[in-house]
């Protein structure tokens, strides 16, 4: 199959590309006056202190190292121990500390987001940049075990992750909100944009085939005693089923552990759940499975550096007799037995959350109804720890037998007072390069890259998808992948050809993490003279256009395996697609492209081959990969649905607006524009576009281009809709 190379066009070709049924329309915005954006002065990030080394916790047969908080008595961190002030222990065994630091997570607070002017009240979150990782300040999973929610639980998490969100999350942070039931694509790329974390909260909805029902703890029933056989069996199935739901639950945690492991520095993950049994009274040995799993989380967090915080959300229960509780036949000593079960399974529960916090360094956060303020108290947890190795004995690598046992880990703090002490309390016996799996063959190399929550780099691919919807179509995404070539392997072939076969993987995850669509094909690009140079130079546009059926949020995933080198790259983004059934006043993804004004721009609304190839000189200026220089026509473009019509002259009274941003900050605002709807020919589809010209105060850096739409004609609270797009600027 023959490859088109990377091609700047006109935003309004780009339009029609996404939607040729509405190419005859002409946009008639009139054009922004080519007054320069003003940037406004931002605060830089706050500087962080990070380790020499990225592998904050290594295991290998020469050195193991661990990281430790140390709190006094008040509960406040101490930060000035010297190595000759702390002892660590290997199963009892004292051993000579060969590396201490201490590392200090966040240096000084982070700048808050700016928030939206007053009159921004229908505009939702301001818009942001992608974080590059020397401004990550901190790395947060916050895992809902939707499969071990009550009901009643999830209402009170999914007011608190939104206050989190509202609230306390910081510029500086990536965040993912994680749920357990989801399938291995809900591990969204993390993120510091806010609208992909509204969508994933709204997603956190109550199991109903989870292990816990309505409330937290079931309602006494009025039948007690009777036919025990038959009630024997029916716990016999619930404790086999609790199990089991349990072990996904820490599953889904260790596939999050799994995926934070590439990052550099102390990473941290918050499970929040009504909690699970790792023991029980009745019967020791009813809960194997779930120890097991959870003896192996404890261990794959500790080599990732991750520190493991749990919250109950059952909060502060009341264990008395409630007006759900039917007592009936039972007898008082009935009641108080059920009564006292009802204690015993709050305990129990909460038991392995306590645990799984204590041997991995974190803090357990329960029997408290605030659950904002426990987000809080894990976020303000994160200052700093203390860096510690030491050799190991041969013994602790068993390689000769081959027995892999449970080393205990402790350390004790020598100066004068009382001190607490955090940190992963042991490990198993095998060195980090065998635990680590690499993946062989072409298809783990790229499901691994594609699966990954965060994309990887050994080819440079990136991803723009933009949601469209077509009178015939309907709902689709356009997608653009453009791909560095330099990073491709390329053999000469006869008659100056130079030939490159890579794999291309694109796969589309719904919100429940299930593929909804996938393509995978294998491409060789053959090119030659000055299209080879051009090629390597600007790289080349992949384009995928996939069907979207249902309204709801998607995550867009792409890989690149280039068959020379065995190199993979992948990328992803978040897409939200509205229901436009609805009727109410709703905004494409934008196009946004650059236009050198020194040279000539295209006119025809489809080039031909030999436009195609000569616009192949800046491709940095396209919609792909929207990097523009001072002086560059940024050429922008969408389509308003579904906007009201008047009802004496047919016609629609729109506004429409662009803004710059930058780290949160408005940088220019333009003027509001009435829009003239022309000869439209489908009013439920209005296709709009604009230029602005970027002017010399535009300093080098991330922004985001935002169009705000008004419908006059609108009900108020439905009125105003914006869609935003980012891009760089560049020397």
């Amino acid at each position: 199959m023959r490859l088109r190379i990377s091609i700047t066009l006109s935003v309004i070709v780009f339009v029609c590309a996404i939607i040729p049924v509405v190419s005859s329309q002409t946009p008639t915005i009139p054009q922004q006056a080519p007054t320069p954006p003003t940037p406004v002065a931002s605060p830089s990030p706050a500087t962080q202190t990070l380790p020499a080394a990225e592998d904050v916790v290594r295991i290998t047969t020469n050195l193991v190292q661990v990281d430790a908080v140390v709190t006094d008595k008040n509960g406040k961190p101490v930060t000035d121990l010297g190595p000759d002030e702390v002892r660590i222990f290997e199963d009892g065994h004292a051993q000579k500390i060969t590396n201490f630091s201490f590392i200090l997570a966040q240096s000084s607070p982070t700048p808050l987001t700016a928030k939206a002017a007053p009159n921004d009240k229908f505009l939702g979150p301001v818009p942001t940049t992608a974080l590059h990782p020397e401004q990550v300040r901190r790395t947060i999973a916050l895992v809902v075990d939707d499969l071990g929610l009550s009901f009643e639980s999830t209402y009170y998490v999914r007011r608190a992750l939104k206050k989190f969100v509202d609230e306390q999350m910081q510029p500086t942070d990536l965040v993912a909100i994680i749920r357990t039931s989801s399938g291995i694509g809900a591990l969204q790329q993390f993120t510091s944009d806010k609208r992909q974390l509204y969508a994933a909260i709204e997603r956190v909805r109550w199991y109903m085939s989870g292990r816990s029902g309505v409330a937290s703890f079931a309602p006494m029933d009025s039948n007690a005693g009777q036919n025990d056989q038959v009630g024997s069996a029916a716990e016999d199935l619930d404790a086999f089923r609790e199990d089991l739901f349990s072990v996904g639950t820490l599953g889904a945690v260790s596939y999050v552990v799994r995926g934070l492991k590439d990052l550099p520095g102390r990473k941290s993950i918050l499970l929040i759940s009504d909690g699970f049994r790792i023991y029980s009274r009745d019967d020791p040995n009813r809960n194997f499975r779930t120890l097991y799993a959870l003896r192996r989380l404890i261990d794959e967090a500790g080599r990732a550096s991750v520190v493991i915080y749990t919250m109950n959300a059952t909060g502060l229960p009341t264990l008395m007799l409630s007006a759900a509780d039917a007592t009936g036949e039972r007898s008082a000593d009935q009641v108080e037995q059920a009564l006292s079960d009802r204690r015993t399974q709050a305990f129990e529960s909460q038991e392995g959350l306590t645990y799984l916090a204590h041997e991995t360094g974190g803090i357990a956060i329960q029997n408290n109804n605030d659950l904002g303020g426990g987000i809080k108290r894990v976020m303000e947890d994160q200052k700093g720890y203390y860096l510690i190795g030491y050799r190991p004995d041969e013994s602790t690598f068993d390689t000769k037998t081959g027995r892999r046992t449970f080393h205990k880990l402790t350390l004790k703090v020598l100066r004068p007072g009382k001190f607490s002490v955090r940190m992963r309390n042991g490990f198993f016996g095998v060195t980090d390069k065998e635990a680590k799996v690499v993946p062989t063959t072409p298809r783990e190399q790229v499901l691994t890259a594609l699966l990954s929550p965060f994309g990887s780099a050994a080819v440079h691919v990136r991803l723009t998808s933009l949601f469209a919807n077509d009178a015939k179509l309907g709902s689709i995404a356009r997608s653009m992948l453009h791909v560095n070539a330099r990073d491709l392997t390329f053999t000469e072939a006869a008659d100056g050809w130079y030939e490159a076969s890579f794999d291309v993987v694109v796969v589309t995850f719904g919100d429940n993490g299930a593929v909804v669509d996938q393509l995978s094909r294998t491409h060789t690009m053959r090119v030659r003279g000055e299209s080879y140079q051009q090629v390597l130079k600007n790289g080349f546009v992949y384009f995928v256009t996939f069907p979207i059926k249902k309204p709801g949020a998607y995550q867009l995933r792409a890989a690149l395996r280039d068959h020379g080198s065995e190199r993979v790259g992948s990328s992803a983004q978040f897409i939200e697609v509205p229901d436009i059934k609805k009727n109410r006043l709703l905004l494409s993804s934008i196009v946004l492209s650059g236009t050198d004004p020194h040279k000539k721009t295209p006119t025809e609304a489809t080039p031909s081959a030999n436009d195609a190839e000569e616009q192949t000189a800046d491709a940095t200026n396209s919609a792909a990969v929207r990097q523009f220089h001072v002086g560059t026509i940024a050429n922008y473009g969408a389509f308003i649905y579904n906007a009201h019509l008047g009802k004496n002259d047919g016609k629609p009274q729109l506004k429409v607006q662009v803004r710059i941003f930058r780290d949160g900050n408005p940088v220019f605002a333009g003027k509001e524009q009435m829009m003239t709807v022309g000869n439209a020919t489908d009013l439920k589809r209005i296709a709009a576009g604009g230029s602005l010209q970027l002017g010399t105060d535009m300093v080098p850096g991330e922004y985001a281009f935002q169009i705000v739409v008004t419908d006059m004609l609108a009900d108020p609270k439905h009125s105003v809709v914006t869609q935003w797009i980012d891009f760089e600027m560049v020397k």
